[in-house]
């Protein structure tokens, strides 16, 4: 037995089912392989995304703010898709295959795009008319088709997101000191992967889009991710594969279902004979908070069998670990609300930013830089902060205060401040695009002035989700009970999802308000017609209150987890101790 123990990686197996054979199975070479497919997913979406408006606007004679939604919408819907390929890769098919499927249908995704942008039948005639109001609209079949190619890239995305990390992390085993350093460098690359992905989407993608044609940027992005697939699949008798344990979603939903049946049974005032199926190391202790919960590990009559031996439906009985692990994700959400504004602050600029970008003068020498490539200041923030942390603001921490830099709570909160910050930077620069769109005509294609201007607001939404993506993934990971860490990054994710969503929706609601009896409004047709600084200006006031408010959560949230520390760590001292006598 110790034998095995040695060559074999304990929890995982090879293609075939056995065991996994340590030394031929796991380690860099097949995590790298996820990291291809993880880069193209990179390049496919944030390619399509921080140029898709301009598209939209220019072929498809959309309006500014069904432009801008029809991006968010795009961008909300695949990280919402993440808890669908989360919830398959855990309680049915495993990540390998649900990355082999996602990828695929993302591929087909972008194939059908690079058509649709190819055909001549697939998109309204050209339009040169100063005003989009003037041309004529893409049809319904016209749009159909770019939705469902949009979609289709939507759901390989989120399959992807939701297992692409987690796989990785799976070719390393936790027991073994050499991989468990070897995984923490692949967590440590991992973001920097993504970034560099996102690097050549917005420089080298968007150019060919721009210069050479979109189904030639579209193209490429299909043609990678074959070959990435390819390259993946490759290593299938490489690869160590984790046997699927059950969603966390579906925990939540026994405890929820469970607690709601036996509303009316009165708790018990001694809790000791609530339910409990755990061993005593794992055991979490119980709390007096979210009481109505604890009605789900009431026994009952109805939970033993006509014989007098107890027998548990899940739906109908759950241990108090188990809703002890509910309750500690319900005390998650506070932080969890208070960070979804960011990812709507996020959007802007990839959204009305680019679409800034068009109208103002990117002459460098005589290249023109792209629009949606603006975004390279953005990217090229996020690189410089968490390169400054790491090396600067860590090391000084260690030096002055014996801690490794910042809490996970001061990462997010320093993250809310910059992209508030970010938003009063785009408002001011929005005032004086619009002076100069006013002085020179609002028809005029290209003003007089340096794309330049919007650096400021590129750069402080771009450190502020260099602070936030860190934050917020180590504390929805770390702060996550043991029992839904799959569940933690899906989490976090909804965040991003539900940001985009937000972000839809105050457009729809800002146009629908300022711009009835026939206004043009904040947001509409032409921005330059518009008052996208007020929106700023609106979208900057809304963010310094979410800041205030997180800080009040963040508050509530380190009292009531210092709260039950101690009470936690008694209970597992005492265990330990009775285990030695």
């Amino acid at each position: 037995m110790d034998q095995i123990k040695n060559w074999s990686v304990a929890g995982a197996v090879d293609y075939k089912g056995f065991p996994a054979d340590r030394s031929t199975t796991g380690g860099w070479v097949p995590a790298v392989f996820s990291l291809g497919i993880e880069i193209c997913e990179r390049l496919s979406t944030m390619g399509i995304a921080v140029n898709l408006v301009t598209y939209l606007g220019g072929t498809m004679h959309l309006s500014s703010a069904t432009s801008a939604n029809i991006v968010t919408d795009f961008m909300g819907t695949s990280f919402m898709l993440c808890l669908l390929g989360g919830f398959l890769a855990d309680s049915f098919i495993g990540r390998y295959t649900t990355i082999a499927i996602f990828a695929t249908v993302q591929t087909f995704g972008t194939s059908l795009l690079a058509i649709s942008t190819k055909l001549p039948e697939l998109r309204p005639p050209p339009c040169h008319a100063a005003q989009v109001t003037q041309c004529q609209r893409a049809n319904g079949f016209q749009m159909g088709i770019l939705y469902l190619a949009l979609y289709l890239i939507a759901l390989g995305t989120g399959g992807l997101k939701s297992s692409v990390s987690g796989f990785g992390t799976d070719q390393f085993d936790e027991n073994d000191e050499k991989e468990r350093t070897q995984m923490a460098y692949f967590f440590s690359r991992f973001f920097f992967v993504i970034s560099t992905g996102t690097l050549m989407a917005v420089t080298v993608l968007v150019y060919i889009q721009d210069e050479v044609g979109r189904s030639w940027g579209y193209g490429i992005c299909s043609i990678s991710m074959f070959i990435a697939i390819v390259i993946f699949l490759s290593g299938t008798r490489k690869y160590r594969y984790k046997k699927c344990s059950g969603s966390p979603i579906v925990h939540i939903g026994q405890v929820v279902v469970a607690a709601v049946k036996k509303r009316k049974i009165e708790l018990p005032s001694n809790t000791d004979s609530l339910y409990e199926d755990f061993h005593e190391d794992v055991r979490i202790q119980h709390t007096n908070q979210f009481r109505c919960l604890d009605k789900a590990s009431v026994v009952t009559k109805a939970d033993y069998e006509i014989d007098g031996s107890q027998t548990r439906n899940p739906w109908e009985l759950c241990s108090v670990t188990r809703v002890e692990e509910v309750k500690m994700a319900i005390r998650l959400l506070p932080i969890w609300a208070t960070t979804i504004l960011f990812w709507s602050t996020y959007a802007q600029m990839i959204t009305f930013s680019v679409e800034q970008a068009s109208t103002m003068d990117r002459l460098i020498g005589h290249f023109q830089i792209p629009a949606g490539s603006l975004t390279v200041f953005f990217v090229a923030a996020i690189l410089l902060t968490l390169g400054v942390y790491d090396r600067v603001i860590i090391p000084l921490c260690k030096r002055w205060k014996g801690k490794p830099g910042f809490t996970n709570l001061q990462l997010i909160a320093i993250g809310l401040f910059l992209s508030a910050v970010g938003m009063v930077a785009a408002a001011l620069a929005e005032v004086r695009r619009l002076s100069v769109a006013k002085a020179y005509g609002t028809t005029m294609t290209t003003l007089p002035i340096s794309v330049f201007l919007l650096i400021p607001q590129f750069f402080l939404v771009g450190a502020g989700e260099g602070f936030i993506y860190t934050g917020q993934l180590d504390f929805f990971i770390s702060q996550a009970p043991k029992g839904m860490k799959t569940m933690s990054t899906g989490l976090f994710l909804t965040t991003l999802s539900l940001g985009f969503f937000f972000s839809s929706l105050l457009v729809s609601i800002v146009k629908a308000v300022t711009g009835s009896r026939g206004r043009q409004g904040w947001v509409g047709e032409n921005i330059n017609n518009g008052r996208l600084d007020c929106f700023y200006g609106l979208l900057a006031a809304l963010s310094f209150i979410n800041f205030v408010l997180f800080l009040i959560s963040a508050s509530w949230y380190k009292r009531r987890t210092t709260k039950h520390v101690p009470e936690m760590e008694i209970i597992v001292k005492g265990s330990s101790a009775e285990e030695k006598q």
